[in-house]
C-alpha cells in the first residue's frame, strides 16, 4: 500500500478509536454493499489528514498504481 495512504488510514483509525484492521473491515463491508463508509464529518477529517500527509491520490489513481519491485 502507498505509505501516505497508510498514514491517513492509521490516523483516521486513531481518531475513531478503532484498530486499523477494524477500520479497513468496515470500509470493505460498506463498499461491498455499495454504501458510503463515512459521514460528512469523517470526510472532512479525511480531507484534512490527506492534506497533512500530502496524499494527493483519489479513486482514479487505483487504476494506475503498480506494485513496486523490492
Amino acid at each position: 500500500m502507498e505509505k501516505r495512504l497508510v498514514k491517513v488510514l492509521k490516523a483516521l483509525a486513531e481518531l475513531k478509536d478503532l484498530s486499523l484492521g477494524d477500520l479497513l473491515e468496515g470500509i470493505c463491508l460498506h463498499a461491498f454493499d455499495g454504501k458510503l463508509p463515512f459521514s460528512e464529518e469523517a470526510r472532512r477529517q479525511i480531507a484534512e489528514l490527506k492534506r497533512i500527509y500530502g496524499l494527493d491520490l483519489d479513486a482514479s489513481a487505483s487504476h494506475r498504481m503498480i506494485e513496486g519491485t523490492p
